[in-house]
């Protein structure tokens, strides 16, 4: 059991560290299925994201993949969309009771979808780069986050995108964001007095933090063109689903 939850959070964390996404979206599902409670899963996904995520920024600053220097336009970029993002995590707490679960389910889907489709669309098209967009679609994918426990990674994968920014540089500023944006959740999750499952996450981050190493390599590897093609059908494929959700109940 040990090994195949670990097995699953390797995969989960390379393709997260490897396109910026797919990290809780793929790995919070299979171990609430596997029969974890959620309250039990979401704060080790929670932490053992915010231990692979600052591995994956070390990997890829390292791999010159991208350039988080304190000066550099990588760094502020990803410190606009972790501060952020902390602010929608704590907004989305309040809305998250009033709105059902089929319609938010059905908003993320679309979406996510949309932007997928906004992504391939303009594969070949130059992007001027936008701080404006950079903050509105950090601010909507901390908020999808905090009130469904995904759809972080499509939106500001996306949005960086379509706002000017290389894809392998994307791939590392979209981790440095969601680390803050994993420690701001957490620590609410912890003052609420819920017990925390430490071995699951002891597990989740011994195993998950194993992959990174060899995401940042697959990217320093990858073309930016490809890559950002790859996203976008990942980002698509993640949007059908969702709505298919939706039509099967």
């Amino acid at each position: 059991m040990i090994f195949f939850i670990g097995i699953i959070a390797f995969i989960s964390e390379y393709l997260d560290s490897g396109l910026g996404m797919g990290y809780g979206t793929a790995l919070a599902p299979i171990l609430i299925i596997m029969g974890f409670e959620p309250l039990k899963v979401v704060p080790a996904v929670l932490v053992s994201q915010l231990f692979t995520d600052i591995a994956a920024c070390i990997s890829h600053h390292n791999m010159r993949n991208v350039d988080l220097k304190i000066n550099s336009k990588d760094f502020k970029v990803a410190l606009l969309l972790g501060l952020v993002s902390a602010v929608g995590v704590i907004i989305s707490v309040a809305v998250a009771i009033r709105i059902p679960k089929w319609l938010l389910t059905l908003y993320i889907g679309i979406l996510v979808l949309s932007m997928g489709i906004l992504i391939l669309v303009t594969i070949n098209r130059p992007m001027r780069f936008s701080w404006r967009k950079i903050a509105g679609i950090s601010l909507l994918a901390s908020f999808n986050k905090g009130i469904s426990g995904g759809g972080y990674g499509p939106l500001v994968m996306g949005g960086q995108l379509i706002s000017g920014i290389n894809a392998k540089n994307a791939v590392g500023i979209t981790a440095f964001a969601e680390a803050i944006t994993c420690l701001v959740g957490f620590v609410f999750y912890f003052l609420s007095g819920k017990a925390i499952d430490w071995k699951l996450t002891g597990i989740l981050v011994l195993f998950a933090t194993a992959a990174v190493p060899f995401a940042a390599l697959t990217v320093k590897n990858v073309f930016s063109d490809k890559l950002k093609r790859y996203v976008g059908i990942l980002i698509v494929i993640l949007g059908l689903v969702t709505l298919f959700k939706i039509v099967g109940g």
